[in-house]
């Protein structure tokens, strides 16, 4: 069944910036391969929102400032569980900006995250401490788009977090995996499928976007 867009939808793009791309810091599998299938599926799209990981140098979340702990470990965070990453995305660095190739000069908003030092945040919607708003709800709210196609890397991170915030606050949710790429962390994609299944969010082709 073919989607057709309508001037209430938007595409949100999640974070397609060179450290998570082939040769970065936090490099995803074959991030770089979406780059002409989200350029290609934006041009489509009347309204586009960007989000890009914006750091500050020695970010909580970074497994550097941990003494004694590596990458990709798990700890525990005033709220919750932290994977301790490689620094990545630092303000104002060459890995935080976006992949030369991205090409969505229509995009209406950048939403910058984690860059509160103590929380990390994957999600477009909330910080990880799922309280804090980026505000991207009420921007899309005062525009009056309701339908949220969604893209970009990590597809069992960044993208599983925004797509979930974003049905719970009241959007309708798209995920569009073929233009998505994921780390899988300890059957992290697996899992991210199943969230999308539980909450009824759809995994649309590009081909079945009008």
């Amino acid at each position: 069944m073919a989607l057709k867009i309508n001037d209430t939808d938007v595409l949100l793009v999640v974070d397609i910036q060179n450290d998570f791309c082939p040769g970065g810091s936090l490099a995803v599998p074959a991030g770089d391969e979406i780059v002409l299938l989200v350029n290609r599926l934006a041009a489509k799209f009347q309204h586009v929102v960007l989000t890009q990981d914006w750091h500050p140098a020695g970010h909580s979340s970074f497994a550097s400032v941990h003494p004694g702990r590596k990458p990709f470990e798990v700890v525990t965070f005033p709220y919750g569980p932290q994977v301790l990453w490689p620094d990545h995305c630092v303000q104002g660095s060459v890995g935080a900006e976006f992949h030369a190739g991205l090409d969505v000069p229509h995009a209406e908003l950048i939403i910058r995250k984690g860059y509160r030092r103590a929380v990390d945040s994957y999600s477009a919607f909330f910080e990880n401490d799922r309280k804090t708003p980026t505000g991207l709800a009420g921007y899309l709210r005062e525009r009056e788009l309701s339908r949220v196609f969604i893209v970009g890397l990590a597809l069992d991170f960044c993208v599983r977090y925004s797509a979930e915030d974003g049905h719970r606050s009241g959007f309708e949710m798209v995920v569009i995996e073929e233009a998505s790429r994921g780390i899988d962390l300890d059957g992290s994609i697996d899992a991210a499928r199943r969230a999308f299944v539980e909450l009824s969010i759809p995994a649309m082709p590009i081909d079945g976007i009008r």
